[in-house]
């Protein structure tokens, strides 16, 4: 029987970049688009850790290629993304996925170091990888920008103020990229992650996540990286051709609930 719909939801054969992929929502999203056919381009600063993530997947009968980045470094983001194009041929997906957590009050002592280096990873470098990603995503029938950015982008935490700047600079990163590069076609969409299990909230003790999920969010639970994950994917499909400029919370409800 012939299909009704036109538009399709498959990335299969796509190159997607992944950035951040050694761990958490990176790791997830590395695996889930390997999963479903694209080439995966996963780097890390942890290049041990991001090599680790490559060989699971090479295992598992997918295809993907490691790299260690630290993707403040413009030089290093340039050759890479030139690298990548080498390798596999063309560019179609970039999920700016790396970041840090490194808040602090205001008043301490250490806040300007604090400050410069979360606004360095969690925000300038989406511009390094975009920039260089650009010319390459001009060349694909369905590009894609997908910007992992935070609950904390859509409000704010005390002591956090470096972290909270950085997310809400992805979102209106986002929304101006999206209505600069809209006429090309090229989407660009962010997700805002609430309360989720990586290694940025291992420390937390499990008797505090539980209260605090069941106090703060609808559904009660932490939410696993692969909920992130797939949510990304579906920004990242070709059928989701009309979707751009949006901040998309992945959140459990934390974001909707007031008591």
């Amino acid at each position: 029987m012939a299909r009704l719909s036109s538009l399709n939801r498959s990335v299969e054969g796509k190159v997607a970049i992944v950035t951040g992929a050694a761990s958490g929502m990176g790791r997830a999203t590395a695996r889930l688009f390997a999963d479903e056919g694209a080439l995966v381009a996963a780097c890390d600063f942890n290049g041990d850790g991001v090599r680790q993530v490559v060989d699971e997947i090479t295992a598992a009968g997918s295809k993907a290629r490691a790299w260690q980045l630290d993707v403040s470094d413009e030089t290093a983001v340039n050759a890479f993304v030139a690298d990548v194009v080498a390798q596999f041929g063309g560019l179609d997906i970039l999920v700016n996925n790396a970041g840090i957590s490194a808040g602090g009050p205001v008043f301490s002592d250490d806040y300007g170091e604090r400050w410069a280096r979360t606004l360095a990873v969690n925000l300038t470098a989406m511009t390094y990888t975009i920039r260089a990603a650009l010319p390459h995503l001009r060349q694909s029938s369905s590009p894609r920008i997908i910007n992992i950015a935070s609950t904390e982008g859509l409000g704010a935490t005390a002591g956090n103020s470096p972290y909270t700047a950085a997310k809400h600079g992805v979102i209106g990163l986002t929304r101006g990229l999206a209505v600069e590069l809209g006429r090309e076609g090229i989407t660009v969409n962010a997700i805002c992650p609430g309360p989720i299990r990586t290694g940025m909230t291992q420390a937390i003790p499990e008797e505090a996540k539980v209260q605090y999920a069941r106090r703060r969010t609808a559904l009660g639970r932490y939410g696993d990286p692969e909920e992130v994950a797939q949510m990304t994917l579906n920004l990242a499909l070709p059928a989701s051709s009309f979707v751009t400029g949006v901040a998309i919370p992945v959140d459990g409800g934390l974001t909707i609930r007031r008591a």
